[in-house]
């Protein structure tokens, strides 16, 4: 009876602690924000020039392999960023945090300036190989940053969760198959 408690307890935990491998990256399959159970809807690697830079994953209550449906929810919703490589640092993220910004708004940032630079705040520390961002979408709120777990500060506004993860799920993502690993498209 003692060895069949032990199975059962193992079982739960290894369960509860699913875990995915996406490259060099070790995401967990599931995450709960806010009292909310999200489940990882798919992740991807960025590779330049065949250099693993980082893992993205995206978490949803509800899978979707519609990126418009994505971005249009009021939803909790989270994207985690893994990174993986010493190649990614402070001043290439935020530049890469500005253009996308651009390109998800078309040029037309005025109406979130003031939140992008609050934002771009975020990355004020060096960014080292396995810092790992979280950007958390609370529904009707806004959006949370945390690096490592630490929390970084508040976003409020569903059109800046819109633009913001617009930047790996939109029309120009940052990485194509970030996105498609997020949809769940391979």
């Amino acid at each position: 009876m003692n060895k069949l408690l032990l199975i059962i307890a193992f079982l739960s935990f290894a369960t509860s602690t699913a875990q995915i491998r996406i490259g060099k990256a070790i995401l967990p399959y599931e995450e709960t924000i806010d009292g909310i159970d999200l489940t990882m809807n798919g992740a991807g690697m960025r590779s330049v020039l065949w250099i693993d830079m980082y893992a993205g994953a995206l978490y949803l209550q509800k899978k979707s392999k519609d990126p418009k449906e994505i971005l249009d929810s009021n939803q909790s919703m989270s994207i985690k960023l893994d990174i993986v490589s010493g190649f990614v640092t402070q001043q290439k993220m935020i530049k890469a945090v500005k253009e996308g910004f651009e390109k998800a708004t078309f040029g037309n940032t005025k109406m979130l300036d003031e939140r992008i630079n609050k934002f771009i705040g975020f990355f004020s520390e060096p960014i080292v190989k396995n810092d790992v961002y979280d950007l958390v979408y609370i529904k009707d709120v806004g959006v949370k940053a945390f690096k490592n777990g630490k929390e970084l500060g508040m976003i409020k506004g569903l059109d800046f969760k819109y633009a913001l993860f617009k930047i790996w799920l939109g029309e120009e993502p940052a990485s194509e198959s970030v996105k498609k690993g997020m949809l769940g498209l391979q």
